[in-house]
């Protein structure tokens, strides 16, 4: 059976690569002309002194496909090894480019017009916005339905955190500034991790999303999270959001007493599972700790709170941050009740804070652009959590995605790859 072999990526259009070549030493084009397969890696080596070189050996794919005829059977015709799988079917662009633009973008927080300024700087070529744009719109329509099975996994648990971070959407309707959209983060402490976009911070987004899950919904004090989910589902609190309020008491003013007790107070809850953490305790032998030691803070944090707000202004920073906790105590105490909480959502603003960094230059080009770009960020924060080699898994994954039958989509997640690497 024909074979086909593929060499080193080559997004270069013909003209640009005969220009390139002709830059070239003569007995350096002619090798890489006549026999790319065997001289490729020796020039790299002989040849590392010459940037062009090196460049255009890093830009290039060349790909063989075998030929094979029986001379004996002539009507039996030539026969040719099939393509290699590609990301974009025809495309001058190589995988290894498309996925290094997704990663420098997503990952490591290079916007498009930089990336697009490095490329011409370092190599020569020169690849507008609007191309790289539009090999990011193709990976996050295909990721699409990859970040669908995640969140059929996530749904199917137990236990999930959620967040959300505004992100700004070009509308394109004669307003000249951009709409205040939202990235919905779910996710599970180690686990998957999806961003579900929405063009507003309603209810709406939460109780789609959720549709009929029944497990433990961790938030902060946010109200559209209030009323979502199945009959069963248990919503549980903040630690972390309950001490910031306190903490924000204290920097308006730096000699509460009350305010810094508090802090101090609430920070031997988190110390408990820090101890847990070090020990490297189970969730059993952790919830046994919680037990011993949780209660009587819990005790110690509720009657400060009561006298803190009693000798306090109503409208005080310190009165909104004993009212914020009291409202919402019996949430914030479900940790004793479930082994598995954490006491925090750490983890789901974590998953969340690249956008924050990127929020200068993450914004969205259009309302259709939200869903494929919010698929990219679950791929790429998943990795990030589960320890996956991000370049690998997409340059496993992606080649022949949009052929894939749906019913095997759920094989290519983050957690069903790195199940069988």
């Amino acid at each position: 059976m024909p074979s086909s072999d593929s060499i080193t990526p080559l997004p270069l259009d013909p003209e640009l690569l005969r220009e390139l070549l002709q830059k070239l030493p003569v007995e350096v084009t002619e090798q890489l002309t006549n026999n790319w397969r065997k001289q490729t890696d020796a020039l790299a080596r002989s040849q590392k002194e010459n940037r062009l070189l090196r460049e255009l050996l890093r830009l290039m794919r060349v790909n063989k496909r075998e030929k094979r005829a029986c001379p004996h059977c002539p009507e039996q015709g030539v026969a040719c090894a099939p393509l290699a799988l590609r990301i974009i079917e025809k495309s001058l662009a190589s995988d290894r480019l498309i996925i290094e633009t997704i990663v420098n973008k997503y990952a490591d927080y290079v916007p498009l017009y930089r990336q697009s300024a490095i490329l011409e700087r370092d190599s020569g070529v020169e690849l507008s916005r609007a191309t790289l744009c539009g090999w990011v719109m193709r990976v996050g329509e295909l990721l699409r339905p990859v970040s669908q099975a995640m969140a059929e996994e996530l749904l199917g648990g137990d236990y999930l955190q959620a967040d959300e971070t505004p992100v700004g959407v070009q509308m394109h309707d004669g307003r000249g500034q951009n709409h205040h959209a939202y990235l919905w983060q779910y996710s599970r402490p180690g686990g998957v991790v999806i961003f579900d976009f929405r063009l507003s911070r309603s209810r709406e987004g939460p109780k789609q999303f959720l549709g009929h899950f029944n497990g433990i919904l961790q938030t902060d004090g946010y109200s559209g999270y209030d009323r979502v989910g199945g009959p069963r589902l248990i919503h549980a609190g903040c630690w972390a959001h309950a001490r910031r309020y306190f903490f924000q008491a204290l920097e308006a003013h730096s000699d509460d007493r009350a305010a810094l007790a508090l802090v101090a107070t609430i920070d031997e809850l988190f110390g408990i599972d820090a101890q847990a953490r070090e020990q490297h305790l189970s969730l059993a032998e952790r919830d046994q700790l919680r037990q011993q030691k949780a209660r009587p803070i819990l005790e110690s944090i509720k009657s400060q709170i009561q006298a803190g707000r009693s000798q306090t202004l109503p409208m005080s920073a310190l009165a909104k941050a004993c009212n914020y906790t009291l409202t919402l105590w019996n949430r914030l105490t479900r940790f004793l009740d479930h082994p598995i909480l954490e006491l925090s959502t750490n983890a789901a603003e974590n998953a969340i804070r690249p956008v924050a960094l990127g929020r200068n230059w993450i914004h969205f080009g259009s309302q259709e652009a939200g869903p494929r770009i919010a698929a990219i960020l679950s791929i790429i924060e998943t990795c990030r959590r589960l320890r996956i080699p991000i370049r690998n898994y997409l340059a496993s994954i992606l080649p022949g995605l949009a052929d894939l039958p749906v019913k095997r989509v759920a094989e290519l997640t983050p957690t069903a790859w790195a199940a069988r690497s």
